[in-house]
């Protein structure tokens, strides 16, 4: 029998013979009725007690098989049929198990699809520009190309190379994020420098668009609103949030940010007199390669999901809506 392999099942298999005999011994000296009397309940008994033990020993046996059918087959284990002593504990352990294994293959089953999709658009992306740069350094080749024309190929390939460093650059940072081997600095920041730092980069070809900027200043000089966090990485969140009101932003337009802060968070606004979102990409704004109605023809749709991500990294928060008299308004926040 299977049972007996059990170690522990032979060695109290002996002691049970060992007392059986022994009682059986002490009663044969008192007389034959009561040694036959106790030989025959420890025959019982022992019969009994292995009897029981096989029956649990079985439903073990059947539990473990179903949970090996689980694992290989995603089939589920009923543990309801498992409701005495110890295997109930056991069932409570394995139900908590069973519930952390579902939710890590959910988990990884998303990630890779996840994966998947974004190494598709990824090749996407980067294959578009590449495409291009190719097309553009044949017609480089020519030797009867004019000069005027020359130069302009030269400046076309010059911004999608830019472009194509800029996408790398900002991929690569997404996925150093995803990993979680981003380490946030924790220290003050001053809003009025973290958006003059953002909005520096973007004010000669805001001038080029004939657009202005309004940054609000009503605010003690020596006090000025800030928040924890890391400077370099905010900073890059705000450029990406004004850039992008910058391209949908017409001529002449104008965009404003303003900043406050109270006892519950610091909050950030930034406003643009464009055109506005489209009600039905307004849930899908922060979502990664995701481009909505109104978005250019070279945009990647990373910009957004990638300033969303480094706010919330941060322990604040950043939405995007509507205004009611026309534009977009991009709110972040950041709490203590």
């Amino acid at each position: 029998m299977k049972i007996l392999r059990n170690p522990e099942i032979k060695q109290s298999l002996l002691c049970h013979l060992f007392l059986t005999a022994l009682a059986v011994s002490l009663g044969l000296l008192h007389d034959a009725t009561t040694g036959l009397l106790l030989l025959s309940f420890s025959f019982l008994y022992i019969a009994l007690h292995y009897a029981f033990t096989w029956i649990r020993y079985q439903k073990l046996n059947q539990l473990s098989h179903e949970l090996d059918a689980m694992l290989h087959n995603n089939t589920p284990v009923r543990f309801e049929k498992y409701q005495e002593g110890e295997l109930s504990i056991l069932e409570n352990e394995l139900s908590k198990m069973t519930l952390r294994l579902r939710e890590q293959a959910l988990a990884l089953s998303n990630d890779k699809k996840l994966l998947a999709d974004s190494m598709a658009d990824i090749s996407h992306q980067i294959r578009s520009p590449l495409t291009a740069s190719n097309l553009i350094l044949t017609l480089l080749r020519e030797q009867d190309l004019p000069v005027l024309r020359r130069k302009q190929l030269l400046q076309e390939l010059t911004q999608l190379l830019s472009r194509i460093d800029w996408l790398v650059e900002s991929l690569l940072k997404m996925s150093k994020m995803d990993a979680g081997t981003v380490l946030f600095q924790h220290e003050p920041i001053s809003v009025p420098k973290l958006v003059q730092n953002a909005s520096e980069p973007l004010l000669i070809p805001m001038e080029l668009r004939e657009q202005s900027l309004s940054i609000e200043n009503h605010y003690d000089l020596s006090n000025p609103p800030q928040f924890l966090g890391d400077l370099s990485w905010t900073t890059e969140a705000v450029l990406n949030i004004l850039k992008n009101c910058m391209e949908h932003t017409p001529a002449g337009g104008n965009i404003q940010v303003s900043f406050s802060q109270n006892a519950i968070f610091t909050e950030i606004i930034i406003e643009d007199n464009g055109p506005g979102f489209d009600p039905e990409d307004l849930p899908h704004l922060f979502e990664r390669f995701y481009k909505g109605k109104n978005s250019l023809d070279h945009s990647v749709g990373i910009g957004l999901a990638f300033a969303r991500m480094i706010v919330t990294s941060q322990n604040g928060t950043l939405k995007a809506e509507n205004r009611p008299e026309g534009g977009a308004r991009f709110i972040l926040k950041f709490y203590p």
